[in-house]
């Protein structure tokens, strides 16, 4: 019989989901195996497990109730040994506030109003998007045509504690979003979001666990005007926390419009969605084992390779 060598350390990777989802849903299911491929073994947890707190390298995947306990969850991502994406990355991308911080930094992205909780809202002529600033899968978010529902709505945030950001709509999103997938602050593959929110008036449509609102993807291969989009944005993180672009194992770009004047309408740095079921087997196998090498490269950076405790 064959024996592990015991000079090989294996590091504890834990998935993290939520607790309506522990596992995600089911579109990271090939990750598994793909680290198998490479030696390491990898368990999903819910993210607010104790458990999670003993493992070597935590990998947020499916934390997607973390806007109803932010609090909670920012000290625990700061209380994980290693985690990726990096807590003070995550941190400030929970917040949309960001989407001012890439305007900034020279990247286009949808005209947006941010205002704080006591601060007084304005909407602009027009239909208009209210979402709170801190929200995930289309949560508080809705289409408005009439000005006092869309302060009213505003409001209701505001009385909740949330601050708000208000959108004029564009109606290009009728034809979807265009995600673009980076490993490694490099592009790796796209697929297209249906149009989330429904007509003015109407509430989006949830999934049975009411975590977010249900989605209709494809594959999509983007204009590079559009993917242009996406590699401002990842330059834009890089140069403003000062990492390597290796340090974002995982990145999605959410666009809107095609080659001519595409907007960012996302960018999502915590727990987004990979699209990897859009992909053919192969070119899915190809994207998960990027991944995978992406986590191999984390561990390495945080001295938990393979040989790291050799000798002790």
């Amino acid at each position: 019989m064959k024996l592990a060598r015991p000079d090989v350390f294996h590091p504890r990777i834990v998935l993290a989901g939520c607790p309506a989802l522990p596992e995600g849903d089911g579109d990271d299911a090939g990750l598994q195996a793909a680290l198998r491929h490479r030696g390491l073994h990898a368990s999903w947890l819910p993210w607010d497990d104790p458990a999670t707190l003993s493992a070597d390298l935590v990998i947020l995947r499916a934390t997607w109730d973390y806007t109803e306990r932010l609090d909670e969850f920012l000290s625990w991502t700061r209380a994980v040994r290693h985690l990726v994406n990096p807590a003070r990355i995550v941190e400030w991308n929970t917040d949309k506030r960001y989407l001012g911080d890439l305007r900034r930094a020279g990247v286009p992205v949808v005209p947006t109003q941010y205002f704080a909780v006591r601060e007084r809202v304005q909407v602009p002529d027009g239909e208009v998007v209210v979402k709170p600033a801190v929200g995930a899968g289309s949560a508080g978010a809705q289409r408005f045509v009439d000005a006092s529902q869309a302060l009213a709505h505003a409001a209701a945030l505001q009385e909740a504690g949330r601050a708000v950001l208000v959108q004029p709509y564009d109606p290009r999103i009728a034809d979807g979003e265009t995600a673009l997938v980076f490993f490694g602050g490099q592009e790796s593959h796209a697929f297209t979001k249906g149009p989330m929110l429904p007509p003015a008036g109407q509430s989006p449509v949830f999934e049975e666990t009411g975590t977010y609102a249900e989605e209709s993807l494809s594959p999509a291969d983007p204009d590079d005007e559009v993917w242009d989009v996406g590699r401002r944005a990842i330059e834009a993180v890089i140069e403003r926390f000062d990492i390597e672009p290796e340090d974002l194992l995982y990145a999605r770009v959410d666009v809107i419009g095609g080659p001519r004047d595409p907007r960012l309408l996302e960018l999502e740095l915590v727990e987004p969605g990979l699209g990897f079921r859009q992909l053919d087997q192969s070119v899915r196998e190809d994207a998960e084992r990027r991944f995978a090498v992406g986590v191999e490269k984390a561990l390495q950076r945080f001295g938990l390779g393979p040989l790291s405790h050799r000798g002790l």
